[in-house]
């Protein structure tokens, strides 16, 4: 996979949080919604409620680990929002990586079965 699309813009993130589908879980929170190119574009949010600048670090890690791994199986055409929650950055990228296919696969958005 090379290094991919990011979402750098408010704007874009803005548009996620309001018109794009939802799917909570323990680890993380996913905004999906279909956008005009067809490029596949996702951003990381982590805030400050995830804790100081090492967890925040960490929380994003672990999710760019995990969405690395299933980055290829992604369609195109989508922009995707990734929101850490309180135990992301205390839990193992696998356990992060399980609940983003989880999320992926509802959303249909994820090639594999």
């Amino acid at each position: 996979m090379g290094k991919g699309v990011t979402l750098k813009e408010n704007r874009d993130f803005l548009r996620l949080y309001r018109k794009g589908k939802t799917f909570v879980g323990q680890t993380l929170v996913t905004y999906v919604l279909k956008n005009r190119s067809n490029e596949k574009r996702y951003g990381i949010t982590t805030s400050k409620k995830i804790g100081k600048a090492v967890q925040r670090n960490r929380a994003r890690r672990v999710i760019r680990s995990s969405l690395y791994s299933l980055y290829s199986n992604i369609i195109p055409g989508y922009d995707i929002v990734f929101v850490a929650r309180g135990k992301t950055p205390y839990v193992k990228s696998s356990v992060v990586e399980k609940e983003m296919k989880e999320h992926l696969k509802k959303a249909k958005v994820l090639e594999i079965s």
